[in-house]
């Protein structure tokens, strides 16, 4: 019964009903008056009349001019269409009075405090101005409820767009992650393979992290800084320790309870690792410093020595993907400041968890 009622709008006939009912307790003055004129007098032509044009005017521009004028951007057609709507309805609503005083036992004069001749008086001061009230409301609504649904939908579409992305953007984490790795144990078979086996079951740990540990939205800190220290190890041991000062500092402590998005910090100290420099002839680093303040901010420094003869202006896919996945899940909630200097490489990025 419900459906069937909404079906065919019939909810908008109480609307109408009240809508005119504050209109004529506004110029009546009194909810007495109102209830005298609609029930203990004669038929309230005029308040019909009321209600049947001032609905059909907003209906006709609702359904009709709106979509035929406003949406396709004629402005000008519209709004000369829906002032001569306005007029039209208010000229028939004016006409019932006449009907009113016609079917009534009493003069004009005695209904209206009006004379005949002075229907332009009707016209202008009661029929028009209701008759544009009434139709704005209307439009209001309508134009709103529109507004709403179509904001509701760009909103489900742009969430499904960032969801898609992001999921393309992971995606290609653990591509970028596994080239760079694999080479990493590669390089090392030929160096110590028994170190290269204990490297493999490692790397499949963090494989198994990485599958069945990182699905969800957000995962906690304190395990991805171990995913962090695991990787770091792996990565550390195709590097010449001689040649090259590594100095980790990641506080686990700061970091118990906060949760964070998978993979966004390893990114980072895969580039770190990645383009740190190997020559003999300057001062080869990486410096790591990860901790999170009692204000639940996370903070991560990142300054790694570079090839002065190579340019790491781009670095790959990795930073890219990084700074769009922070834009789009901590939008306004984090700064990423890189530095690239002849021969040094610094990431500053601050978290608001």
């Amino acid at each position: 019964m419900s459906h069937w009622f909404f079906k065919y709008k019939l909810h908008h006939i109480p609307f109408w009903i009240a809508n005119h009912l504050a209109w004529m307790m506004i110029n009546v003055g009194s909810f007495e008056g109102v209830i005298n004129y609609l029930f203990k007098g004669e038929l309230p032509v005029k308040f019909i009349g009321y209600i049947i044009f001032q609905a059909a005017g907003a209906y006709f521009i609702l359904y009709y001019l709106i979509p035929k004028f406003l949406y396709v951007g004629k402005y000008r057609s519209y709004i000369l269409a829906v002032l001569l709507t306005v007029l039209v309805c208010t000229a028939f609503i004016t006409a019932g009075y006449f009907l009113n005083a016609y079917y009534s036992k009493l003069t004009f004069f005695e209904l209206f405090n009006k004379r005949p001749d002075q229907w332009f008086v009707i016209f202008s001061t009661a029929a028009f101005p209701s008759t544009v009230g009434s139709m704005t409301l209307a439009m209001s609504i309508k134009l709103g409820k529109n507004w709403l649904e179509a904001e509701k939908r760009r909103i489900a579409i742009e969430k499904d767009q960032l969801e898609t992305e992001l999921k393309y953007l992971k995606s290609q984490i653990n591509p970028h992650f596994l080239f760079n790795t694999i080479n990493s144990i590669f390089v090392l078979i030929h160096k110590n393979p028994d170190l290269a086996s204990e490297s493999l079951a490692s790397f499949s740990e963090m494989l198994r992290y990485q599958l069945y540990e990182c699905n969800d939205e957000k995962i906690l800190l304190s395990k991805d800084l171990q995913f962090l220290e695991n990787f770091i190890e792996l990565e550390t041991l195709r590097l010449n320790e001689n040649q090259t000062e590594l100095v980790f500092e990641l506080n686990h402590e700061s970091a118990r309870g906060h949760q964070i998005s998978p993979f966004i910090l390893l990114p980072f100290v895969e580039n770190a690792f990645k383009h740190v420099s190997k020559g003999k002839t300057q001062a080869n680093f990486i410096k790591l410093i990860l901790f999170v303040t009692p204000e639940n901010v996370l903070h991560l420094y990142i300054k790694n020595s570079r090839d002065e003869k190579i340019s790491t202006e781009n670095s790959g896919i990795g930073l890219k993907n990084i700074q769009r996945r922070l834009n789009l899940i901590y939008p306004n909630r984090h700064t990423l400041e890189i530095e690239r200097e002849i021969a040094i490489f610094k990431v500053s990025l601050k978290i608001n968890l």
